[in-house]
């Protein structure tokens, strides 16, 4: 497909945002624009698309590769395109010389690709966070006054479809169980995650991650590992209480201190995960550890991670509902000592034994919701029977979005039966939401009213 867009056919798969993003870049180059989706009514339904009309197509994210129109795609070899590698074409033509970092991971990403982008803003460089975080990245590009720089938070849908995107280096935080239902195995998960690679020089890998690690080596290129440990020569870590970069020094046999610990909140090990990947990220293009300092001394983490909504009587209650699987709510309970769990949505897919198997030592005790609760129910019985759970069901007036808000009230009122001073009462659904609330956003605004209602008395 030309980079001049002007008379082509496209047809988008996809009428939300990156589908409506995409439109107008598009449309405002000449282009001629269909849409097609199962869910909207402006759209074209899909069955009634005929692909001889169209000179390319382009795909949004989490349009499964088995959807019927997906599959005729693939065969009719018309040239299929995601949002991510259009924007790299627009930007060839508009911002040649801007540069892209890129992140991917099960958990962790927003956190982290938003703290690069602080890190890079703090030392005087045009750069944002995008992709699935702010802006789509077509948006990002597609500016009058271009940025120097984008760092991208990539899906693992994003990155199944994409092929053309150069990235000036790429960071993976983890890799867990997670989105199995539309990839069909982990194994074809984890090689969405591992593709951010094919396109990068530099890859920033996390050493704690035993599925990093080893599929890392089908990587040929330079890798700079993190981890929570004492860095080796070429590494990023922790020492004492320090962070430090023995990775783009000088002399590699010397170590240059990052930040302190006390520089990152909150304090957990998960964070300062983070916090190391998103350094090491902007190492890449030289920004100095004094900046990355005064960065992460600035940065708070956007709301619903691990975020405490209130605290009285030795007690936190905490919303973490951006903790949407296993991993998630992994790292998040064992950031805690004695936690009343709330848990339970859509599981995706995902195997909730290790999650409990991990974790029991840390659970007084659990508040289940959601489609899939009985998941966690049966792990908790496999394997940690001592450990008291009770199932709450959506009160007869609830709905999802509507103004009743008795379903998250009735949790923290059970929660309240259980917590004693010493307690964190801690929402990390290790679910999607999507079953009972708008979004986890939705769920986490839920969670904090709840509690000010019923515990606070607000």
């Amino acid at each position: 497909m030309s980079t001049q867009f002007a008379d082509q056919r496209f047809l988008i798969l996809g009428a939300g945002v990156t589908g409506s993003a995409v439109a107008n870049a598009l449309k405002s180059r000449g282009g001629s624009v269909t849409i097609t989706d199962d869910n909207s009514h402006d759209a074209v339904k899909p069955e009634n698309i005929d692909l001889s009309n169209f000179d390319a197509v382009i795909i949004s994210p989490g349009w499964r590769q088995d959807h019927p129109l997906v599959v005729k795609v693939l065969a009719s070899g018309l040239q299929l395109l995601n949002e991510i590698d259009l924007a790299w074409q627009i930007r060839t033509e508009i911002a040649p010389g801007q540069k892209w970092l890129a992140l991917t991971g099960t958990n962790g990403k927003t956190t982290t690709v938003e703290m690069a982008a602080k890190i890079l803003q703090t030392a005087g460089l045009k750069a944002v966070a995008c992709g699935n975080v702010g802006d789509t990245v077509i948006e990002a590009v597609d500016r009058k006054d271009p940025y120097d720089y984008l760092v991208l938070e990539l899906s693992s849908f994003q990155l199944h479809w994409a092929k053309q995107a150069q990235f000036v280096s790429a960071a993976i935080l983890n890799i867990a169980d997670d989105h199995l239902d539309w990839h069909g195995s982990f194994d074809a998960y984890a090689d969405a995650k591992m593709s951010i690679l094919d396109r990068s020089d530099l890859a920033i890998l996390n050493a704690d991650d035993q599925e990093v690690v080893l599929r890392a080596n089908r990587f040929s290129g330079r890798k700079v590992f993190f981890s929570l440990d004492t860095p080796g020569p070429g590494e990023i870590g922790v020492v004492e209480e320090l962070l430090v970069d023995r990775a783009f020094v000088a002399d590699p046999l010397e170590a240059a201190m990052i930040c302190e610990l006390k520089d990152i909140t909150p304090t957990v090990p998960h964070n300062v995960s983070n916090a190391l990947a998103a350094a090491a990220l902007a190492r890449t293009i030289g920004v100095s550890h004094e900046h990355i300092q005064k960065a992460l001394q600035e940065f708070t983490p956007g709301r619903h991670r691990i975020e405490t909504v209130y605290e009285s009587e030795s007690i936190s209650w905490v919303d973490d509902s951006k903790a949407t699987n296993p991993h998630a709510a992994s790292a998040s309970l064992m950031s805690h000592l004695s936690v009343v769990w709330i848990a339970g949505g859509l599981a995706k897919g995902a195997d909730m034994n290790p999650l409990v198997q991990r974790c029991k030592a840390r659970i007084k005790a659990v508040i289940l919701i959601g489609a899939d609760r009985q998941l966690i129910a049966d792990a908790l019985n496999e394997h940690a029977p001592s450990i008291p759970f009770v199932l709450v069901d959506a009160p007869s007036d609830y709905a999802r979005g509507g103004d009743s808000n008795s379903l998250m009230e009735a949790v923290v009122a059970q929660a309240v039966t259980f917590v004693t001073p010493g307690d964190t009462v801690l929402m990390a659904p290790a679910c999607a939401s999507m079953d009972q609330f708008i979004s986890y956003a939705d769920r986490g605004d839920r969670f904090a009213a709840a509690v000010r209602k019923v515990v606070a008395h607000e």
